[in-house]
Order: structure tokens, then sequence, then C-alpha cells
């Protein structure tokens, strides 16, 4: 049978940030995203309202700031080789995060299978950011469910990688998942943990996994 593998992106494959923060350090906002970060990350704020006002911030945003922003961005070593792995031993790769969709979908680009964010407009935006297209933490379990009915898996066939609370809903509903570089209370769930930036190394504690 094959298996799905879904990955977190901010803090998992990219390290030690997320993609708000590089997105708007290209517009000079470090400090306007750090305190809605931390806003976010206290609970005072939820993803819709985080979306809405990151949407304001970025009024000026451009294509071409949105390519340096991912182009510079620290990855994890070996992404396009594990997936390309992956992809060679008939499974299947996606990525699942509550950042932009038009900075995760990109990663298609680098041979994921699918890739899912939360959907914001085209850049530059002459519309509104709708709060229904957000996701939060139960939508990535409701979007592998989508993704095993495309690929014609099961759940019990899917490994998640992730490193924060907004992977614990994905790590609770499939059997094999792997914490990179991640929170305590997620490594205390996971069955498997890895810290480093490679991720050939963090999939290699799954290569052999029967799920």
């Amino acid at each position: 049978m094959a298996r799905l593998h879904l990955f977190d992106l901010d803090g998992t494959l990219l390290h030690g940030t997320a993609a708000p923060v590089l997105i708007s350090r290209q517009l000079g906002l470090d400090t306007e995203i750090a305190a809605l970060e931390r806003e976010f990350a206290a609970g005072r704020i939820d993803s819709p309202e985080y979306a809405v006002r990151v949407h304001a911030l970025w009024a000026e945003l451009t294509d071409a700031q949105v390519t340096a922003a991912f182009e510079g961005a620290p990855w994890l070593s070996g992404i396009r080789e594990t997936w390309a792995e992956i992809r060679e031993g008939g499974d299947y790769c996606a990525v699942v995060s509550l950042s932009p969709s038009f900075f995760v979908e990109r990663l298609t680009g680098w041979g994921a299978h699918a890739a899912h964010g939360s959907r914001f407009p085209a850049v530059p935006f002459t519309e509104p950011v709708e709060p229904t297209g957000i996701l939060n933490a139960a939508a990535k379990v409701e979007i592998a469910n989508r993704l095993c009915a495309e690929f014609g898996v099961s759940v019990d066939d899917c490994v998640a990688y992730g490193d924060s609370l907004s992977d614990l809903d994905l790590f609770a509903a499939v059997p094999v998942s792997v914490a990179v570089n991640a929170d305590p209370r997620l490594v205390s769930l996971a069955t498997h943990s890895y810290v480093g930036r490679d991720l050939r190394e963090a999939y290699d504690l799954v290569r052999h996994d029967a799920v």
C-alpha cells in the first residue's frame, strides 16, 4: 500500500522561522510581524484574524518580494531529494500549512504532489482575504482526509511531519509522525523526533516503518 507523507511548512521545512516572517522582512516589517506572531502564539487572536491583519500589513507586497522570500528562506537540506525518493518508491508527498497559499503552492515545483495553504488572493492584492479560507489545526486533518481520497490511500497509511501545536490534531490522526525541531509537547506525541537541518535524515526515521 502506498503511503502519504504530510509535511508542515513553518518551523518544519523552514528552519526556525515562518513564511509570514520571511515575507514581512522583504517589506521591512520585522517589528510588526513579530508582534502579530506573539499575539497568535499567545492565543489572543485566531487564524482568520491573523490572516486579515497580515493581509493589511502586506498591502504593498509584490510577487518579486514573495519570490525573494521563498528563494532566500532557510530551508532544510534535502527536501527535493527526499520528495524524489518518496515519488520513486510509489508514495505521495504533500505540504499542508497555515501559511499563505501563494507561498506554499510554490513547493509543487520542488516535487510535492500537492501543497495546501490558507487561501489568500493573488499578489499584488486587489481583493480582501476571505476568513473562511484560512486554515487551522483541524483543517489540516480535513485536508489530509481529502488527499487520502484523491490518492487512494487510507489515513492509516499516512506519515506526518511537524513542529508545533498546530500539528497536534494531525499527529493524533495518523499512525506515524515525526516531530522536526519541535515543541516538547509535540515531541511527546510523536512516533519519532528529529533535531537537525536535513530532511533526508528525518525521512530515514520512517523509511522502513510499517503503517
